[in-house]
């Protein structure tokens, strides 16, 4: 029932960051759904478990985290950098798992799962933010501006 409620929560977040998000709203959706889909693919060659360093995990952590870390450094939007910390976390618990090998697999797997669930709330309030941005100013820059109108890049002209 948790993983049913889950999915249907992050389809709702999913859709509506596609269809309403600005850029990196819908970079985001695209993450997930890359994680999200990369689950099921893992598990056909190797089984679901938690009693020692889950490899193929680590992996899509390792690329979700990547890859929030990357929007977080490149959107005009202060969101990304909660889902990135949010990212991050399971990476923790990989890395606690591989220097305590006697760690109950309970502990690992919530570890690794629970931060998952503050996605979709993060994803579907940035959209709903983004959506209130364009009806207050008309706009919402997506993207950081480049380097060049930068104080620092004005100063070593």
């Amino acid at each position: 029932m948790r993983v049913a409620a889950f999915f249907l929560l992050l389809l709702v977040a999913l859709g509506y960051a596609a269809r309403r998000g600005g850029g990196p709203e819908r970079v985001m959706a695209a993450i997930a759904t890359v994680m999200v889909a990369s689950d099921p693919i893992l598990h056909r060659f190797v089984p679901l478990g938690y009693a020692s360093l889950d490899f193929g995990h680590l992996v899509i952590d390792g690329f979700g985290a990547t890859s929030t870390l990357v929007l977080a450094l490149i959107a005009h939007r202060f969101w990304p950098m909660i889902a990135a910390a949010l990212h991050l976390l399971p990476l923790m618990a990989h890395l606690s798992r591989t220097s305590d090998l006697s760690m109950h697999p309970a502990a690992y797997m919530i570890m690794q799962v629970a931060w998952s669930w503050l996605v979709p709330p993060l994803l579907i309030f940035a959209t709903w933010r983004h959506q209130q941005r364009l009806r207050q100013n008309g706009s919402d820059p997506s993207w950081r501006s480049s380097s060049r109108s930068s104080p620092l890049s004005k100063a070593s002209n």
